[in-house]
């Protein structure tokens, strides 16, 4: 918004800086005098200023060193700095462009110019933002994912020692069932990656066939069943009639009913139930739902949260990389269908699939 776009105007004379103000005036930014070049560097260091409007004849420091100053601080990011001058050779020009500033405008200042320009520079720093708010956000999944392979592949190995060397054959079943179900996050995280990237890049060709959706959830919760016991919650299938055809992608809503359990297993308390429900209306094909009790999300986080690498509440102890629910939506939307949240009463979620 641009109530909250700050404006820092440098200039020794404070008029020049009241001029300015009634020229912008309408445009509604916030805007900052700084008489000198200690003020407009400390100003800077401290807040978060969108562009700078810089006068070049100043005493003492003028602008063209204040600008190489502020381009020399790496850690102020990009801010778009427009040079205000009175002087008009291209050798004066040339030596702003040098010092680091984006922009120039001649003084006595023109209203109609002050604001193209100066709404010029804030759409470059907007853009800036959102690139390296992206950059930060890749870099950050990145790492989550790393870290959650590692996991995984941590007790796999740790799994594979016991198995060599072990000679507690229960420990042993235990371990191996633990390596199984590691194995099969990896393969879930991986597919799901490959798939989004191609429904993402246009390049992925939705192959669906008849199958019985009735089987493809029992496959689902015989595979989660032992997370769910080790984390002491109940599964309940409630499919009927378990014979009901429909006419589907059957790898990519296995993996998407892979997710949704896994979340729902993930984030419910121990002593808990989640179940999945399976309805056919006469409308669509089927209705599915998977129905936890965990915490449940907030409203403000239902609008976003099959946004890619939107992770919601951060849990303690529970591997969030934001892309889970991306794929279902884009796995959904290749199949014509609509996913949502709801909550469920008195506690928990309930998320329905529309196909």
């Amino acid at each position: 918004m641009k109530s909250n776009t700050i404006i820092l105007v440098v200039d020794d004379e404070e008029q020049n800086f009241d001029v300015i103000e009634i020229l912008l005036f309408k445009e509604g930014y916030t805007l900052h005098f700084a008489q000198n070049c200690d003020i407009a560097l400390d100003f800077i260091e401290k807040n978060k200023v969108d562009a700078v409007l810089l006068d070049v004849m100043m005493p003492e420091v003028n602008g063209i060193e204040v600008c190489r100053r502020i381009r020399a601080n790496r850690q102020l990011g990009y801010i778009p700095i427009v040079m205000v001058t009175a002087l008009n050779t291209k050798e004066d020009l040339a030596q702003c462009l040098e010092a680091g500033a984006d922009d120039f405008i001649s003084k006595p200042v023109s209203g109609v110019e002050l604001r193209a320009r100066v709404n010029s520079m804030l759409r470059i720093k907007h853009q800036y933002d959102a690139l390296q708010n992206s950059l930060q956000l890749r870099e950050d999944m990145g790492n989550m994912i790393f870290h959650d392979f590692s996991n995984h592949l941590v007790s796999i190995l740790l799994g594979c020692e016991i198995l060599r060397f072990g000679k507690n054959e229960s420990r042993k079943e235990k371990h191996l069932q633990l390596m199984e179900n590691s194995a099969k996050q990896l393969q879930l995280l991986t597919d799901s990656l490959l798939i989004m990237a191609k429904l993402e890049s246009d390049k992925m060709v939705i192959e669906p066939e008849e199958v019985i959706l009735g089987e493809i959830i029992e496959s689902v919760l015989e595979d989660f069943n032992f997370l769910a016991e080790s984390r002491k919650i109940q599964i309940i299938n409630d499919v009927a009639p378990l014979t009901k055809k429909v006419y589907i992608d059957k790898q990519v809503i296995r993996r998407v009913l892979d997710n949704l359990v896994s979340n729902a297993i993930k984030f419910s308390p121990a002593n808990s139930l989640v179940k999945l429900c399976v309805e056919y209306p006469e409308n669509i094909q089927a209705r599915i739902k998977v129905i936890d009790q965990g915490k449940g999300v907030s409203d403000n986080l239902k609008q976003r949260i099959f946004d890619k690498f939107e992770i919601g509440q951060v849990v303690k102890g529970i591997s969030q990389t934001g892309l889970g629910l991306a794929f279902c939506k884009l796995a959904i939307n290749a199949h014509q269908g609509q996913i949502f949240i709801q909550d469920n009463q008195p506690q928990g979620t309930i998320f329905t699939i529309e196909l």
